[in-house]
């Protein structure tokens, strides 16, 4: 079923916003989390990632944590801020990796954790302890090479360094999630909660430069909740941020009037000038997908509350906490779902988006490699061809959100179980251009000052200007094909060529032998790129002569897009 709407343009427009505010937006490009992959492993795929489009790379906590420990809640509990040397890699391979990333236009971003310690040795609060302190000095020639900055003969850190050691209980409490431990329950002592003074800072100040000198260009603050705006501001200073990219994690349940909102989030935008994970637009993206929601509330979130401003907003549909944490497991969406709001967040103007690639195998591997799933992939070329573009939203409904980007492109979305038939203002679009869709390959072309775009059901589409499909043309499909009317003599069969190499790029001699299952109606399947283009046509030629061509299909070629699968057919 088709229903056909007509649409009102909503503008967003972004009053009142600086110069600055749109060189940022301009810049927003996507940031791959590569949440514990191996530094080495980052490495090997950094022309790999570059091609895709990602040009920003979120990894593992670069210092010391426990590297026997294969769990990922290991790399959250240094030992040291010294040294780099966990199970992700060490020193050397961070290094190799920021080189190697560079040297495909990818930026690093590192994770920082400054707001605990490890909760090891019955839990001790001297830093890294005894044992680790002989094993430097046994091991020296290792351990400097290893070395960030400071003394390796002595602790970083002891008792007098650290909060009281009681447990948050009540984690809306401001003083109490500033000053109390992370724990795990059941009489777990929780993770040492480090005490901003003086000497602290220092060193977290020193630790953070060293990073920042090893070229990392951005920082992921780890627990930003746990620790006072002020102690952020006195550790990443104006000198750390020059040039950085800062974002904090406070995970809320909701945007104003949540309770984590208004305690945390709003706190620390207005106190910090970093950026944040955007939790008020995944509440309003998980309400907008679900089935009693609506998709108008997606038209302008920020303006209800139900997003943070896009200039501070790092824009997301999962992270490593989330399915790693029973109490925010609720804020799971379906895949279909999630499909949809990375659509989303990939093609509005506001936000830095992020894409989450999972090396742990959580929830049977749902996440595993998804920086390389062909949608997604499909949607950073669209991100990427569209950036800078100003926005205006074209359509909206329950069901349904149309928005253009400048001229580059067009971005539909269609939740419910039925196709849509949307007209839009296409005024503003280049009547010169092909607007091609990045997962399948169909396209448009505007003629009037509206036009009618198809968005199928339960699906995203994101036309780009003049760019074809970004599927990865090494995935194949089956493409059924008949010939029709295909009368032989003895001797002689029909075959299909065409224009891609399984067809025998239009060479007769490598044509494909089709199968007289009903005759004179000849059909095979052939496996041919996914979401290409393909042009054909049947042939009568020699069976053992490949080169006599008896009869070609008269008129012009057939033609068919193999999307994920396809059946097409000619006749003589």
């Amino acid at each position: 079923m088709k229903y056909k709407t007509k649409a009102n343009a909503i503008n967003t427009c972004l009053l009142g916003t600086s110069l600055a505010v749109f060189s940022q937006l301009a810049s927003a490009d996507v940031i791959l989390h590569a949440f514990d992959w191996r530094y080495s492993e980052v490495a090997e795929k950094a022309a790999e990632i570059a091609d895709i489009g990602y040009k920003n790379v979120l990894v593992a906590p670069p210092l010391k944590s426990d590297s026997s420990n294969t769990q990922w809640w290991a790399r959250y509990q240094p030992q040291d801020y010294r040294v780099i040397d966990n199970n992700r890699g060490n020193k050397e391979d961070f290094q190799n990796m920021i080189n190697a990333l560079k040297a495909h236009g990818v930026n690093t971003y590192a994770d920082i954790v400054i707001n605990q310690m490890a909760n090891e040795r019955g839990n001790s609060t001297y830093f890294p302890g005894s044992d680790t302190l002989n094993n430097y000095a046994s091991n020296s020639d290792y351990w400097n090479r290893q070395k960030l900055f400071g003394d390796l003969n002595n602790n970083l850190f002891s008792p007098g360094d650290f909060h009281a050691g009681f447990c948050i209980t009540n984690w809306t409490d401001v003083w109490e999630s500033m000053n109390g431990r992370i724990c795990g329950g059941n009489g777990d002592p929780g993770l040492p909660d480090l005490d901003p003074n003086d000497w602290v800072r220092a060193q977290q100040k020193s630790y953070v430069q060293a990073i920042k000198n090893m070229g990392v260009t951005g920082f992921r603050i780890d627990a930003a909740k746990h620790m006072t705006t002020w102690h952020i501001n006195q550790v990443f200073d104006a000198n750390i941020k020059q040039d950085m990219y800062l974002f904090g994690e406070i995970i809320t349940g909701a945007g104003a009037g949540n309770a984590d909102y208004d305690t945390f989030l709003e706190p620390y935008l207005r106190e910090t000038s970093h950026s944040a994970y955007d939790f008020p637009l995944l509440k309003t993206l998980r309400d907008a997908f679900d089935v009693d929601g609506s998709l108008e509330a997606l038209a302008n979130p920020k303006s209800w509350g139900g997003a943070i401003d896009g200039i501070r907003a790092l824009t997301f549909t999962i992270t490593h906490d989330i399915p790693s944490n029973d109490g925010f497991r609720y804020q799971i969406m379906s895949e279909a779902n999630e499909h949809l709001a990375y659509a989303y967040i990939m093609g509005r103007q506001e936000g830095v988006p992020m894409v989450f690639s999972d090396a742990t195998g959580v929830d049977n591997g749902r996440w595993v490699n998804d920086y390389k799933q062909d949608n997604l992939k499909a949607m950073v070329k669209f991100h990427n061809g569209v950036q800078g573009a100003d926005e205006e939203v074209l359509y909206t409904d329950q069901c349904a959100i149309v928005l253009r980007r400048g001229d580059a492109g067009v971005m539909g979305i269609n939740k419910c179980g039925y196709a849509k038939d949307i007209s839009i203002n296409a005024s503003n679009l280049n009547s010169a251009k092909n607007y091609v869709d990045v997962f399948s390959g169909s396209s448009f072309k505007v003629n009037s000052s509206y036009h009618t775009v198809n968005v199928p059901a339960g699906s995203a589409r994101m036309w780009l200007a003049e760019t074809g499909s970004v599927i990865d043309p090494t995935d194949e499909v089956d493409v059924s094909f008949t010939c029709n009317n295909g009368n032989t003599n003895m001797g002689d069969s029909v075959y299909a060529v065409g224009n891609d190499a399984a067809l025998g790029n239009w060479q007769a001699a490598s044509a494909v032998l089709l199968s007289p299952t009903s005759y004179p109606t000849w059909t095979g399947t052939i496996k041919l790129p996914k979401a290409t283009d393909i042009e054909w046509k049947c042939i009568i030629r020699n069976e053992t002569d490949p080169s006599n061509v008896i009869q070609w299909q008269s008129g012009a070629n057939n033609a068919v897009n193999t999307g994920n699968g396809a059946s097409t057919a000619g006749s003589f």
